[in-house]
């Protein structure tokens, strides 16, 4: 076994999830839910976060495996999607930087698993231009078998965030997670930065 091949494996693999767990504004998500869901038993809520979570699966995947075939389709370059996706990230980033609570406009009769707290309080249009992206990017198969893993583990980890809301607001407290967020939304304006930077730098070298 090739131990420096493994390990930038295992650096890819911590690097792409990290970037999938902020893309994916976990705290955001989690603010929303719990304003949602205000008034739901803790069993409700824990089914409603299965089925959101199985939405968020299969959306990301489709994106991921099939963005290439989305780009040909449309005829659109990488790098154009890199600076239209990071434009999207950026405002994404600001309204989380600027927000002060989540709405809450919905019954128990709605069913907001998969609209709009799936689609697109988690995967919104800047998640969705910056995994087209990176599943374009990525060429070797085992990358995208490490990147994907990465995605499924992200995706993972976000779900469980929601399937014990009730306690992580309880130790979070609801201004906590807020803060939280706000935070989230500065990494992702860091991560809008590169993706337009890089955009604009390959445009520019054409």
């Amino acid at each position: 076994m090739d131990y420096t091949n493994s390990t930038s494996h295992i650096l890819f693999f911590i690097n792409t999830f990290i970037k999938f767990f902020f893309l994916l504004t976990p705290f955001f998500a989690l603010t929303m839910f719990l304003t949602m869901t205000e008034g739901m038993s803790n069993h409700s809520r824990k089914k409603l976060s299965v089925k959101i979570i199985i939405a968020v699966y299969i959306s990301c995947l489709i994106l991921f495996m099939f963005g290439e075939q989305i780009f040909s389709i449309f005829g659109i370059t990488i790098d154009a999607f890199r600076i239209g996706a990071g434009t999207l990230l950026f405002l994404t980033a600001a309204t989380l930087v600027q927000a002060k609570q989540a709405p809450s406009s919905f019954s128990f009769e709605d069913d907001i698993a998969v609209v709009p707290l799936a689609i697109p309080v988690i995967v919104g249009p800047a998640t969705i231009g910056a995994i087209l992206v990176m599943g374009v990017e990525i060429e070797t198969f085992m990358l995208k078998v490490i990147a994907l893993s990465a995605l499924f583990l992200a995706i993972f980890f976000v779900g469980l965030m929601l399937y014990l809301s009730a306690y992580l607001e309880h130790v979070l407290k609801r201004k906590g997670i807020i803060i939280i967020s706000k935070i989230t939304g500065l990494i992702l304006a860091a991560l809008a930065a590169q993706l337009v930077f890089t955009g604009i730098k390959n445009f520019m070298k054409g």
